[in-house]
């Protein structure tokens, strides 16, 4: 599961005509061309429906006519929502995405345990009043209970072990695990979120924009091009993903080649340091998850095996945004990333 923060691994080698990394932000789309390019649609089916603390003293009062309780069929077994949650708490970072990506914004989230702040793909003016509760993995109860949640979100592989806790607190929906299948947990977040339609409307977006994406790539003749994926992990080594991860299924919707090596039905796996070779790729993007020392970052950037890869020496080698690439799991994320891959590929 991709499921560990950000921190942005050191610079590698760019074309001469570009200027350095450090000093050239990672390629984004303008937010205004973001929003435009989830259509109208969605934008309509997913008006902003903020959480407050408490709803009554924000204009969130009970509506002429309240929606009914709806039930869920959770990795836990059915759940019973309320129709309109106004509280929820998040307790990982595709339940993060999904909500946000909804117009739900949380009040409390958990954060994976190396990551000091929200990740920047979304503005700070909607993360700012989502009160922090603690580590991922292991959320501090006390502090979700004082936020009054009416629905909690998340998934097994995270909290299934505190699922009967959480379930005191308020209604608990989690999936069995997050990454690659993503887009499946993405519904079961919009049903108890009461946000079906515009979920429906965010999936056509996404399946519009990777279309795109598909065509801009086979245009430039770069749709057979290996994109290598590494990720640097403090206290988990040096990673590379296969298709069974989130990052790896958005490859595959902007139908890109992988390497030989992270051809696989696997999510992710550690590579020795002595196979630096399984890293190569025509394009090779590298992050880091925690400190770039104790993550074996910067050692491994400067070695020779990483010098000799075909990728670096060919310039072709990018750090990106680990909260981005590996833990926005979600619509949003997924967006932006497409967006990143086809600057990146240079078409």
């Amino acid at each position: 599961m991709q499921d560990r923060p950000v921190q942005d691994g050191p610079v590698q080698d760019r074309p001469t005509q570009d200027p350095p990394v450090q000093d050239r932000p990672t390629p984004r789309i303008a937010r205004r061309a973001f929003l435009t390019g989830l259509g109208g649609a969605a934008l309509t089916a997913c008006t902003p429906r903020q959480s407050a603390q408490p709803p009554p003293e924000e204009g969130f009062g009970p509506s002429p006519t309240p929606a009914p309780p709806v039930t869920v069929n959770a990795a836990t077994g059915p759940v019973v929502v309320p129709g309109e949650p106004m509280r929820v708490v998040v307790l990982d970072t595709d339940v993060l995405d999904s909500a946000l990506t909804l117009g739900i914004t949380p009040v409390g989230a958990a954060l994976p345990a190396a990551d000091s702040r929200f990740p920047d793909y979304w503005p700070a003016s909607r993360t700012a009043g989502i009160r922090l509760v603690g580590p991922a993995g292991t959320p501090d109860l006390e502090a979700v209970r004082l936020l009054r949640p009416d629905l909690i979100l998340s998934n097994q592989t995270r909290d299934g072990d505190r699922f009967s806790q959480l379930s005191e607190l308020a209604p608990t929906v989690l999936t069995q695990t997050a990454g690659a299948p993503w887009k499946a947990d993405f519904q079961l977040h919009a049903q108890a979120l009461g946000r079906v339609a515009a979920a429906a409307a965010f999936v056509a977006s996404y399946q519009k924009h990777a279309g795109q994406v598909v065509q801009a790539l086979a245009a430039a003749k770069l749709s057979g091009h290996k994109v290598s994926l590494v990720r640097f992990v403090e206290g988990g080594g040096i990673r590379l993903f296969g298709r069974q991860s989130f990052p790896g299924t958005v490859l595959a919707d902007a139908q890109v080649g992988r390497p030989d090596a992270q051809n696989v039905d696997q999510s992710d796996f550690e590579l020795p340091p002595d196979q630096l070779a399984k890293a190569d790729g025509d394009l090779l993007l590298y992050s880091t998850y925690g400190d770039p020392d104790r993550a074996g970052t910067n050692a491994t950037l400067a070695s020779p095996g990483w010098q000799a890869l075909g990728a670096v020496k060919a310039h072709r080698a990018f750090p990106v945004d680990d909260q981005l690439w590996f833990q926005g799991i979600g619509y949003t994320g997924a967006n932006y990333m497409l967006d990143e891959l086809q600057r990146f590929l240079g078409a």
